[in-house]
């Protein structure tokens, strides 16, 4: 019998009173399970449990034990146990929930050739309810924006007297702020996939990834899942969930409210998933239609011809393009505003400059208080509530760019929609908990100012401590957002992670990348028998934009301090910063973990987790 399994390559394994087969692998085997040790659950969520057995030799049998009990009696459903491709072994059970709270330890153990490999996991699992419950709640997501991000946006904004802010941001207003960290289980520094995946599922995740724990397969939509936001609060309340960006809508933010992938760039299947059921926003805003339309149309950047769009509009949503378009968008009805083929353009260029190179035709484009505004009109006619997220998506966009001004104009308009959003909360009853965040940080530091008043340019016209005269902005209408964002006196903003670049203090009338993707090509020998054979041999890198030098400066060449294949500024481990007002707000303090900003929301909300 054994020699049989052996020839087939495959052989019984026992595992919680499940039989399975398994490939035969070499070296030791190793034994992981999802979710990951430490994970926090809210009592009933919903997740996918899954335990893989790893470079087995001769695997005899595997027990999965929870709190002692078997895994299939404890959850009360059979495993579905198999060999994968790779040869590892899987036992693998779906949509299951620990029901109530308390402590959680997972034993998973393998027997392989008479060595037992043993990996355990402790979860913690909790329901708690605020004193006051919130109806709604608004989580405004800053992509990218730092505390120096804030605080640039602050002086354009608000302007100084003496040293002294002449007021806050609306954001700074809020009763409560808490300092957030941002790594995921498998790195310390983040991507916004990831990053915004913790704030809507309250677990960990893998770069690039979204409401997913990363298996071992090569398939990105087969890694098991955790319910998020969206998910939860349909199935639980009825509640109306809004999704506005300023991004593609399938970006990474927006998407991970909703969708379950290893892989972000899924963003087709993103834009498809959106339709399902368990998790289809009420109201979804934001650029990005060529995710939606039939590859059969230009500018289409789908793979299939369906047709997103029309899906939507047979499940009764109204489809609008403009800006014009959605002021006079019904508020009785869902709403899907795809407002560019890709990300929408910035405040600068939208509301200021209207150059048609940059505009590319895309001359309605509404701004992000408008959107803020149609959003609450339809979302607040849901008796039960709802759940908005709101990102101002370009200030990270803008600074992997080291575009600092653009992003500090839409760090202003995304204040903006905050303080609209803070009136209308104050209008509509005080139930509605507000949080405003950041998924991640980038490097960037406010040396002090920038002046060529007497003839010096270039870094000889960075002016530090003493010399760092206050900056000459000026807001004559008294928007907010500065007449002019080029002052003769304006700040000096260094980059920490950067690739090779001009240094240019001013600021580009155009949008232009610090660096440019090159490949170079190169031809090496290597010795085949007694022959020498050549061939050509690829590598990526990139190189300083010389359209970002300004005339009449010195030209500067900073040298790239991150990896050469890099065009882009790239993210920071820093922490940043969270605000909240409303009803639950008070759970945001001290240092907290980014995972917490899922259960603070479901504690406002006092959401029950087991009800169906």
């Amino acid at each position: 019998m054994k020699k049989n399994f052996l020839k087939a390559a495959v052989m019984t394994l026992v595992a919680g009173g499940a039989i399975f087969g398994t490939a035969m692998v070499s070296d030791a085997a190793n034994v992981r399970i999802l979710p990951v040790d430490t994970a926090k659950f809210w009592a009933g969520a919903r997740f996918d449990f899954d335990v893989e057995v790893s470079g087995a030799k001769n695997l005899e049998n595997v027990k999965v034990d929870i709190n002692g009990v078997l895994a299939d009696k404890f959850f009360g459903k059979n495993a579905v146990q198999k060999t994968l491709d790779n040869g590892v072994v899987s036992y693998r059970i779906d949509q299951v929930s620990f029901p109530k709270t308390g402590d959680i330890t997972v034993t998973a153990s393998a027997n392989d050739n008479g060595v037992v490999s043993t990996s355990t996991a402790k979860y913690k699992v909790v329901n708690e309810k605020a004193v006051k419950r919130a109806k709604n709640v608004i989580l405004f997501i800053g992509d990218g924006m730092s505390l120096q991000a804030r605080e640039i946006a602050r002086i354009l904004s608000k302007g100084m007297t003496n040293g002294k802010y002449n007021d806050l941001l609306a954001m700074e207003k809020l009763d409560h702020n808490a300092v957030i960290t941002t790594s995921g289980y498998d790195s310390l520094v983040t991507d916004s996939a990831n990053s915004a995946s913790a704030y809507a599922t309250g677990h960990k995740s893998v770069v690039n990834a979204m409401g997913v724990y990363e298996d071992s397969t090569k398939d990105p939509l087969d890694d098991p899942k955790v319910e998020n936001l969206s998910e939860i609060l349909k199935r639980t309340r009825g509640m109306s969930i809004g999704i506005i960006t300023q991004a593609e809508s399938t970006d990474a933010t927006p998407a991970a409210m909703v969708g379950h992938t290893r892989r972000r760039a899924n963003q087709d299947f993103l834009a498809k998933s959106y339709l399902d059921d368990n998790h289809r926003p009420d109201v979804i805003m934001g650029g990005g239609s060529a995710r939606y339309l039939p590859s059969s149309v230009p500018g289409s950047k789908r793979k299939d011809n369906d047709n997103i769009i029309q899906d939507f509009k047979d499940k009764g949503y109204i489809f609008v393009s403009t800006s014009k378009e959605m002021m006079a968008a019904p508020s009785d009805k869902p709403l899907l505003g795809l407002f560019h083929t890709g990300t929408m353009n910035v405040y600068i260029d939208r509301e200021m400059l209207k150059n048609p190179k940059v505009l590319k035709g895309f001359t309605d484009q509404p701004n992000l208080m408008n959107m803020t505004k149609k959003s609450l009109d339809i979302l607040s006619k849901n008796p039960n509530g709802f759940f908005a997220m709101i990102e101002g998506a370009s200030i990270d966009k803008h600074l992997h760019v080291m575009d600092w001004q653009r992003a500090a104009y839409d760090t202003i308009e995304f204040d903006k929609s905050i303080e609209y959003a803070e009136n209308w909360a104050k209008e509509h009853g005080n139930d509605t908990l507000i949080i405003v965040v950041a998924d991640h940080a980038h490097g960037i530091s406010i040396s002090g100012t920038y002046h060529e008043r007497d003839g010096k340019k270039g870094p000889e016209a960075v002016r530090v401590y003493a010399k760092s005269i206050f900056p000459t902005f000026k807001d004559a209408d008294h928007d907010g957002f500065p007449d002019n964002p080029d002052p003769d006196v304006t700040l000096a903003v260094q980059y920490a992670n950067h690739p090779e670049y001009y240094e240019n203090y001013h600021f580009m009338k155009t949008p232009t990348p610090p660096a440019l993707s090159v490949t170079e090509t190169k031809e090496e020998a290597s010795k085949v028998g007694d022959k020498i054979e050549y061939h050509q041999v690829s590598s990526a890198s990139s190189k300083a934009n010389p359209a970002r030098i300004h005339p009449g400066d010195p030209e500067v060449l900073m040298p790239a301090n991150t990896p050469k294949d890099d065009a882009q500024e790239a993210h920071a481990a820093d922490d940043v910063l969270l605000n909240a007002g409303g009803p639950g707000s008070e759970y945001f303090h001290g240092t907290m973990d980014n995972t917490e900003v899922f259960f603070g929301i479901l504690r406002a909300l006092g959401i029950n987790g087991n009800k169906k």
